[in-house]
């Protein structure tokens, strides 16, 4: 009876899978052990076991349990006995200038709110033959304006000059300047 290309796929599968599984269970070697050069310095019976090969067995020194340690701090600490927190010291206290001696002059009152942008698009720019630049410029409502350097547009604004990219703008009593830059829309 012969296999079927289905049935040889999926033993090809499980196979696969089977060797993928015994990979990564199998026990790898044994890592080196790396010991730090602060602890082999010491002489410790772990930093001689660390030195001994895997296989091998630290030898025992007793001449290390007679050598002489380090005794407890001298702190003062004592977890069985209640004693007051330390009280920060005071503030020190904040230093003012001296106030002048002479009269207070009240801060000069706010200028006044900004004039809003203006709200016309540079859309086109047109040349005639003589040289003259002419600005095209629509309002957002649907009204086309145009004009050349010094003409009043709308009754509110002047233009001061036309450039190829821009037209600079003012209000028409010269406040508010302005750079339009040409949108084409």
């Amino acid at each position: 009876m012969p296999l079927s290309r289905r049935q040889l796929a999926l033993g090809g599968a499980a196979l696969i899978v089977l060797m993928l599984a015994a990979w990564t269970l199998w026990p790898s070697t044994p890592a080196k052990v790396v010991v730090p050069a602060a602890a082999a310095a010491r002489g410790t019976a772990a930093a001689a076991a660390a030195h001994a090969a895997p296989g091998e067995v630290a030898p025992v020194r007793l001449d290390a349990l007679h050598v002489a340690r380090e005794g407890p701090g001298d702190g003062a600490r004592n977890p069985f006995r209640f004693q007051p927190k330390v009280v920060p010291p005071p503030p020190r206290p904040v230093l003012t200038a001296p106030m002048p001696s002479g009269p207070v002059v009240p801060p000069p009152p706010p200028g006044p709110p900004p004039l809003p942008p203006i709200p016309l698009k540079f859309t086109g720019l047109v040349e005639r033959a003589n040289g003259v630049k002419w600005a095209v410029l629509v309002d957002g409502k649907g009204g086309l304006m145009y004009g050349k350097d010094g003409d009043i547009i709308d009754g509110r604004y002047v233009i001061v000059k036309i450039g190829t990219e821009s037209v600079e703008m003012t209000y028409a009593d010269g406040r508010g300047r302005q750079v339009i830059r040409l949108t084409g829309q």
